[in-house]
């Protein structure tokens, strides 16, 4: 089934607020074998919710309406609905009846407003709310289906799980049509969104008439861009083999044109890959940060269990802390020398199997004759020492946040290539 999401209210296409129930939902319907190709996004005006709706309809099999069903003069999604439905609205009082003991069991009158919320489409079903006053509905038009959702969104996903999705798979069964959907993301540090797609571009054209798979691109900024395949089997057992097989086939061919580039899958962080490769050799880690200040250590202690692997971290801002506690020589501290020292000095200092250090300049100005956006990690391990230089780009805080995953992924390639 083709299942289309319209987000109701003006304060997401102002920008207020996020519009994280589509996102929710799109992941959700997806996860089922529902097809979501369409979603939009509508102010609380009446003859374009209609069109909107009707648009909807038009093109998919079911829609969802998140939004609009609150107690206030611009919460019109029921009449809208009802106008799309070509029915008049009805007054339900015994919708009446639980908001009213609602409001009493929390010592509170009814105000009259909330009467709106009792407005039903003539023909369709109330999903009864656990969590608020606004009720769901389940609109029928046609051989297709409006449902409309709260907006907040431990509500509408409360409904979705409760009510719509059961509906909405009893429906796709009726079809005689089911399939399931299943995601991958591959994770990547180093490259750019458009030599991803280059390096793939062949196997993008392969893909063309495979409705069974897909590939897209999100950047994701300081999280590296992440490659994405979708599978569509006739049950998981098959959509898992398409998408296994197609990953392969993805990896080598980033791997022969990019080089080791993927470091993650799914919700793999960076940070996740470097504890991962530390238990498995059973090695330990200390940090000497500059520009960073700290960043570097905030991201492995996220990490459940870091303190097994993890010795800590010198926030070496000041040039003394760099000379008086890791041992670096007097000299510029924007360098390869110092970097390399910085490294030795935590391995140290901090009694770790590894050192990782950072330094460099995050701007707006130059320093020890480096410009804004230079860069030098040392690393020191069991098995050698060196120093990688960087370029990076960006303002001052997008600089120390890429210098912070880059100096990991400089410490990931290392164990990768030499299993330290």
């Amino acid at each position: 089934m083709r299942v289309e999401i319209v987000a109701v209210g003006t304060e997401l296409l102002l920008g207020q607020i996020a519009d994280t129930n589509s996102q929710w939902l799109g992941e959700h319907l997806a996860a089922n074998g529902l097809t979501s190709q369409f979603h939009q996004h509508v102010g609380d005006n009446h003859q374009r919710m209609v069109l909107a709706f009707r648009t909807a309809l038009a093109r998919s099999d079911a829609l969802i309406v998140c939004g609009g069903l609150g107690p206030t003069q611009d919460d019109i999604t029921r009449a809208a609905i009802a106008e799309v439905m070509n029915v008049p609205l009805e007054r339900d009082e015994k919708i009446i009846d639980v908001i009213s003991a609602m409001f009493a069991s929390r010592q509170r009158s009814m105000p009259e407003n909330n009467l709106l919320q009792a407005d039903v489409p003539k023909g369709a079903t109330i999903v009864p709310q656990t969590r608020g006053t606004a009720p769901g509905l389940i609109c029928p038009v046609g051989q297709k289906v409006i449902y409309a959702v709260p907006g907040v969104p431990y509500e509408m996903t409360d409904m979705f799980e409760r009510a719509i999705l059961p509906d909405l798979l009893e429906r796709q069964r009726l079809t005689g049509v089911s399939s399931v959907i299943k995601s991958r993301v591959l994770r990547t540090w180093g490259t750019s969104e458009s030599a991803l797609a280059q390096a793939l571009d062949d196997r993008f054209d392969s893909l063309d008439d495979d409705a069974r798979m897909t590939i897209a691109f999100l950047a994701s900024g300081i999280e590296g861009i992440k490659v994405r395949l979708t599978a569509r089997g006739d049950d998981e057992a098959h959509a898992v083999s398409l998408l296994e097989a197609e990953e392969k086939t993805v990896r080598e061919i980033i791997t022969r044109e990019l080089g080791d580039i993927v470091f993650g899958v799914d919700d793999e962080t960076m940070e996740v890959a470097i504890a991962t490769r530390l238990l498995e050799r059973k090695l330990t880690l200390g940090l000497a940060e500059s520009l960073t200040g700290g960043l570097i250590a905030s991201r492995l202690v996220n990490v459940a269990g870091a303190s097994s692997w993890f010795r800590g971290g010198v926030v070496s801002y000041a040039s003394e802390v760099k000379f008086d506690v890791l041992g670096v020589p007097e000299g510029p501290v924007v360098s390869e020398a110092a970097a390399l020292a910085m490294a030795k000095g935590a391995r140290r200092v901090l009694a770790a199997d590894i050192g990782l250090s950072v330094t460099g300049v995050a701007g707006p100005d130059s320093q020890d004759g480096q410009k804004p956006g230079t860069v030098f990690v040392g690393l020191a391990t069991p098995s050698g020492e060196q120093v990688t230089a960087l370029h990076l780009p960006g303002d001052r805080p997008r600089v120390r946040s890429y210098s912070a995953i880059s100096a990991l992924d400089v410490l990931r390639r290392e164990l990768d290539a030499t299993h330290v």
